[in-house]
């Protein structure tokens, strides 16, 4: 019992030195250039892509829209408007991939994803979110550079 009572009276004084040591590592001109708010979030929208509804396309044709895929994730990423993108594994609820894209709007989302040659073609179909996460997030590019090994 008195160690509860111990253990009650010191914790205020663990929250309070781990709160300092939290605030002493802010740093408020990262935040702002992230659009960070104070709990060092923002909204982001949440793509989830499933097989779409198109069964005729060749392998070939699959093959062609797919690169454009790729290439059009390459392009959203290095324009900032992509924060996040990658396939899922093998399922059985036709879930294809994901993209997390730094918009605050559905509308500015859909501009984006009809930019997509799968999605236009409709081999991929695409469902939109609002999201609310770490405004940190957006710095998971720089550091996949970073262990990515360069092609041979």
């Amino acid at each position: 019992m008195k160690k509860s009572i111990f253990l009650l009276v010191l914790l205020p004084f663990g929250l309070a030195s781990f709160a300092q040591e939290a605030a002493s590592n802010y740093d408020e001109k990262l935040a702002k250039s992230l659009n960070a708010d104070e709990r060092g979030m923002k909204k982001y929208v949440f793509c989830l892509l499933k097989t779409g509804s198109n069964t005729t396309a060749t392998k070939e044709e699959s093959q062609k829209l797919f690169e454009g895929h790729m290439t059009n994730i390459g392009r959203l990423a290095k324009e900032g408007k992509l924060v996040v993108a990658g396939p899922f594994m093998k399922n059985d609820r036709n879930y294809r991939g994901l993209y997390i894209f730094n918009v605050e709007t559905i509308e500015d989302a859909n501009l984006l994803v009809a930019s997509d040659p799968a999605v236009k073609a409709n081999l991929l179909e695409a469902e939109l979110t609002l999201w609310y996460s770490s405004a940190a997030l957006q710095e998971t590019l720089k550091i996949h550079d970073k262990i990515t090994k360069p092609k041979m």
